[in-house]
């Protein structure tokens, strides 16, 4: 059987002081538990989850507790189109705070990204349908980094955003 391959490339729209999570699960379960996960993990977190339903109605299947990221959610998912394919829009948190908790969700199967850089998404589709073979995160690198560049990395993590001690 010969099959045709085309590859898009989808820009994910990321809100202002936002960052954003792409996954794959395997279960319409998924927006459900995915919801779970974040309101547990902090009181002030906000966000908004939609999930490309693979089979049946193949619907985008949404929730969240802020409209504005859910509609971001919505738009980033219809865009990438692929089955199973999840995004979760986060304000007031990072992936960083949790990503373990969205990982250790039954239904899924990985993660593509965890960002608030500039995400290009790369689709590949065929006459069954579409999925995510990778992403684009950020840009490309230009060096590597000397004692000055250690200096203003160890000053960040330790005293600027206080995750090392």
């Amino acid at each position: 059987m010969s099959c045709n391959i085309d590859i898009d490339i989808v820009q994910a729209i990321i809100p202002e002081d936002c960052n954003i999570i792409i996954g794959q699960s395997h279960f319409i379960k998924t927006v459900e538990d995915l919801f779970e996960a974040l309101i547990t993990s902090s009181p002030s977190i906000e966000f908004g989850i939609a999930f490309c339903e693979a089979s049946g109605d193949c619907l985008v299947r949404h929730d969240g507790n802020r409209s504005d990221l859910e509609d971001a959610a919505i738009k980033n998912a219809s865009a990438i189109n692929a089955g199973h394919v999840f995004v979760v829009i986060l304000r007031n948190s990072f992936p960083i705070n949790i990503l373990d908790r969205v990982k250790n969700v039954q239904e899924v199967c990985r993660v593509f990204a965890a960002t608030a850089n500039p995400l290009q998404i790369l689709v590949a589709e065929t006459g069954q349908g579409r999925g995510v073979v990778g992403v684009i995160d950020g840009s490309k690198t230009v060096g590597v980094e000397d004692e000055k560049g250690q200096q203003w990395r160890k000053n960040l993590l330790r005293n600027i955003i206080g995750y090392k001690r």
